[in-house]
C-alpha cells in the first residue's frame, strides 16, 4: 500500500493573488517563532523570500498580516495581526472541509492504484 493521499489546496483570490500551503505555513512559523527570519529558516527559505510572500499577502488584502519590530539590542520580532491569524484559521478550516468532502474520492483513487 502506498502512503495516504493528501489534498493540497490553493485559493485564487482574483484579481491579484492567491493563498496556498506555503504562505499559510510561513505565517504559522512566524507566529510560532515570533520572527520572520526564524520562520523563514524553518521553511528553508531566505528572509527576502519570506518577506516577499508576507508583502504579497499585505498587498492582496490591503492591510498587514504581520507586525514586525526592528531589531536592536533586544532583537526584533514579529507577530501576526488579527488578519494574519484569521487567514490561517480560515485557510485551515477550508482545507479540513475540502479534505473531508474529498475523502471517499481519494480512497477510491488509492484503491485503483492498489489494484495495479
Amino acid at each position: 500500500m502506498i502512503g495516504a493521499p493528501r489534498l493540497s489546496l490553493r485559493i485564487d483570490l482574483p484579481p491579484k493573488g492567491r493563498i496556498g500551503p506555503g504562505k499559510i505555513a510561513l505565517l504559522e512559523h512566524i507566529a510560532a517563532t515570533g520572527s520572520i527570519s526564524a520562520g523563514a529558516r524553518e521553511m528553508k527559505m531566505s528572509y527576502r523570500q519570506a518577506w516577499s510572500l508576507v508583502e504579497e499577502l499585505t498587498q492582496l488584502f490591503g492591510r498587514p498580516v504581520i507586525v514586525a519590530q526592528k531589531g536592536g539590542s533586544g532583537g526584533g520580532g514579529a507577530e501576526l495581526t488579527p488578519l494574519g491569524l484569521a487567514l490561517v484559521t480560515r485557510y485551515r478550516a477550508v482545507e479540513r472541509a475540502a479534505a473531508t468532502a474529498a475523502q471517499a474520492h481519494l480512497d477510491a483513487m488509492v484503491r485503483e492504484i492498489d489494484e495495479n
